[in-house]
């Protein structure tokens, strides 16, 4: 999936150069111009710090970078969108965005959005921490929080998957 052209629009409708994205996110400019030219997929990490540099989030970023379908199968043969093991489970433009998390996520980052969220654990068990206060999921438990309240959660256990599934706000 190449996210570069919907990052490239991102930024010059906000008018911000290059440079100042890239300061904004942490990363190089070369790297930067590379996602943005299609020639380097960025991590979940990068593509969330580039996100914020752009004031929008990885999900919009992602949503975009392919075409909305009335009907749409996402196979798991189809691989993970990121090399850090996050793969979208709804893709284009859609009000619903869905992704699967594998492995380690950032416990320092938290996320507040206009969107309500549920994370459900598909494997293993993660720790959330929503609106301050911080729950223990195992396999099969969801957790439900409610937009612009803040949250951020991480895996547990070696092999943890989590599914977040979330609304675009209006």
């Amino acid at each position: 999936m190449n996210v570069g052209p919907g990052i490239r629009r991102r930024r010059r409708a906000l008018e911000l150069t290059l440079a100042e994205v890239a300061r904004r996110a942490g990363v190089s400019v070369p790297f930067l111009s590379q996602v943005e030219n299609g020639r380097s997929r960025p991590s979940m990490s990068s593509l969330q710090r580039i996100a914020d540099a752009l004031d929008t989030t990885a999900v919009e970023i992602l949503a975009v970078a392919q075409e909305p379908r009335p009907v749409d199968v996402v196979r798991a043969a189809d691989g993970a969108a990121t090399a850090d093991g996050t793969r979208p489970l709804v893709r284009g433009a859609q009000r619903l965005h869905a992704l699967e998390f594998t492995g380690d996520h950032d416990w320092d980052r938290e996320y507040r959005h206009r969107g309500d969220e549920l994370l459900y654990v598909a494997d293993g068990a993660a720790e959330v921490e929503a609106d301050g206060v911080r729950y223990r999921l195992e396999r099969g438990d969801t957790l439900y929080c409610a937009a612009e309240l803040p949250h951020r959660w991480r895996p547990l256990e070696p092999g943890t998957r989590v599914l977040v599934v979330g609304i675009a706000g209006a």
